[in-house]
């Protein structure tokens, strides 16, 4: 395709931008002209255009390989909404539905089809494309494809065949993050023939690393302290496994922080629900386990915080890579203990592929490093990846000098606080104030958002980018073309959403205003008045839908805390006394050394039981009562 092919007029027409961001126009027309690529460019950098815009200004039909259902599916959404045709191919169709998509792309009615690394896997799946129009494939994620990757995936081994069986079609290989060793393992096994190369910068000087060990409470009380910081902005917290999720969830729900949970034993129809509730805005704060965030497109996230080292630096760049992709400052914050490293070592052990493991220790040892030494954060992170930046120092990290206010709260504080939780109903935050007339208008149109989407049933940001929402509260637009002035609007898009918008900032003006919301029962207060009633634990954890060790851990607060007294039939009296035995031999600040030398069939669960009981009978022995 010719060099000068317009491309502004169809990024315009359905993206509603007027200029291309780094590197995009360049990836587009190597595309357009033919080539096969490799596209390494950070989360938040545009990948995406990088592929659908090509697609639509070329006949036949784009294959996109993704391992990620819901991403599929919301980009195949979001391009209906903008008038683009595509379609989703996966097992989530009936028989029925999937006939009819084969049936249309091999009419090639569609600009994208998706697709997984599994399904093409298939025999069946590759006579069948070669019957569709097949314009180029882009496969996303390609770092899944390489045994040095940290997510390496055994099913993308598979798409190596793409080469042979379409020695014709282009191939473009896109991932966020991606060591020098990793690409050119992307180069080989994909067998890309002289391709054009994209390596985007991993310097993104919008973000600032905060990384902080952690003594005991500590960790908590930082991210409550964090977390009122970030009030009124979306933060994604995450958490090293399913329990910490519940019981961080419940103990910000307890300190009147709004959160919401995210991880795998969840029912899918919770978790979507979740997601969109913070996708929204009406939760800003998500919980979740490194499932959550694949494929997120969510600009506005002020912050991200790791409550326990990643395992490795590709990991924790793609995660906190998530936070401030609208371009605007955002906070990297990763709050470690000492016990996390173990818990990696001992992972790594159990690999028991000599090579796998021997890879895993090596991730293992530079994620120490990047948390231990006294290097520039974000040096050491384009270091990892390859890049030589010409800046010694960035003034964007906690080594080079940047400081959080909330950080400097001590562990003074946290004493403070703990003499203060003799009651159930833990600190409260005071009343927030009145906002300004600009977050009023802002709030109005979350709201509006949330109930414009739930009456398409699509994701919030389909209907309107935060970017978006933010440009019309400042322009506060009042005709359809001062509409299409705005980023990320398009031609469908004021088409569908011009006039509700224009009546909504109206009815603002009139004195409309956001609703509140209810408040909520906290999670303390729940389980305290649950136990009240005589329910047992097990009753608890479904009634709350938790699991069965968070409620432990949540009624072991209480214990210490002198707020209920311990129920004997929680643990047998002969377990009480072997665990008391066994804490009067290795003392009971950590559990594991009293677990060791305890029974096997005696639980964690009836171990934190019967060591609250202790610590609060502790904590009174050594109370002094003034005269």
């Amino acid at each position: 395709m010719d060099a000068e092919t317009d491309l502004l007029t169809p990024l315009k027409k359905y993206w509603g931008y007027s200029a291309f961001r780094p590197l995009q126009e360049r990836i587009v027309r190597s595309l357009l002209a033919g080539h096969d690529a490799c596209v390494v460019m950070p989360t938040g950098g545009g990948k995406s255009l990088c592929y659908q815009l090509p697609a639509v200004a070329s006949a036949g039909t784009a294959v996109v390989i993704s391992p990620l259902i819901a991403l599929m599916q919301d980009q195949a959404t979001q391009l209906a909404q903008m008038g683009i045709p595509a379609a989703v191919l996966n097992s989530t169709l009936s028989e029925g539905e999937q006939a009819k998509v084969m049936s249309r792309a091999r009419e090639g009615d569609y600009r994208l089809l998706y697709v997984s690394p599994e399904r093409v896997a298939r025999g069946d799946t590759v006579s069948w494309l070669q019957q569709v129009p097949v314009t180029f494939f882009a496969i996303d994620e390609a770092h899944c494809i390489s045994e040095w990757g940290h997510e390496f995936r055994p099913e993308y081994r598979q798409l190596n065949k793409l080469r042979s069986k379409f020695p014709d079609r282009p191939i473009a290989a896109f991932t966020a993050s991606a060591t020098k060793h990793v690409r050119h393992d992307i180069l080989a096994q994909l067998q890309l023939r002289n391709p054009d190369k994209y390596i985007a910068s991993f310097y993104r000087p919008n973000l600032r690393y905060l990384v902080r060990r952690c003594q005991g409470l500590e960790q908590m009380e930082l991210l409550v302290n964090a977390l009122r910081s970030y009030a009124g902005s979306n933060v994604i917290v995450y958490s090293p496994t399913i329990n910490r999720v519940e019981e961080t969830v419940d103990f910000l729900e307890d300190h009147d922080i709004a959160a919401v949970g995210y991880h795998g034993k969840m029912g899918s129809e919770e978790r979507r629900r979740n997601q969109e509730r913070w996708m929204s805005d009406d939760v800003r704060v998500l919980v979740g386990t490194i499932a959550f965030g694949l494929g997120i497109n969510k600009a506005a996230v002020r912050a991200v915080i790791h409550l326990s080292l990643p395992k490795s630096i590709e990991q924790y760049y793609q995660e906190a890579g998530r936070a401030g992709r609208d371009g605007e400052s955002a906070d990297c914050v990763l709050l470690w203990q000492k016990k996390d490293a173990g818990l990696l070592g001992f992972f790594a052990n159990q690999i028991t592929d000599g090579a796998e493991r021997e890879r895993a220790w090596e991730r293992y040892r530079i994620v120490r490093e990047f948390v231990e030494s006294r290097r520039c954060r974000h040096r050491q992170i384009c270091a990892h990846f390859g890049e030589a930046p010409k800046w010694e120092k960035c003034d964007a990290c906690d080594v080079c000098g940047s400081a959080a206010e909330w950080m400097a709260k001590s562990a003074a504080q946290s004493a403070g606080r703990a003499a203060r939780r003799k009651r159930l109903t833990l600190e409260r935050l005071p009343a927030p104030a009145v906002g300004s007339e600009d977050e009023e208008l802002r709030e109005y149109l979350r709201e509006w958002r949330r109930v414009m989407a739930k009456e398409k049933n699509v994701p919030a940001y389909i209907v309107l980018h935060d970017s978006s929402l933010e440009e019309i509260c400042r322009r506060q637009p009042k005709l359809y073309a001062e509409l299409r002035e705005i980023a990320g609007i398009g031609e469908r898009k004021v088409e569908i959403y011009g006039q509700p918008i224009l009546d909504a900032l109206e009815r603002f003006r009139q004195g409309e205003r956001a609703g509140g919301a209810e408040r909520k029962v906290k999670p303390a207060d729940e389980t305290f008045r649950l136990l009240g009633e005589g329910k047992t634990l097990e009753e608890i954890a479904q009634i709350r839908g938790r699991q069965l060790s968070t409620i432990v851990n949540g009624v072991a607060n209480l214990l210490e805390m002198g707020l209920i007294e311990f129920q004997s039939e929680w643990v047998s009296e002969e377990k009480q006394s072997l665990i008391g035995a066994a804490c009067a031999r290795a003392g009971f600040e950590r559990l594991k050394p009293v677990k060791d030398i305890l029974p096997p069939e005696i639980t964690y669960d009836e171990i934190r039981l019967v060591v609250a009981r202790l610590r609060r009978e502790q904590a009174l022995n050594k109370t002094e009562i003034p005269a």
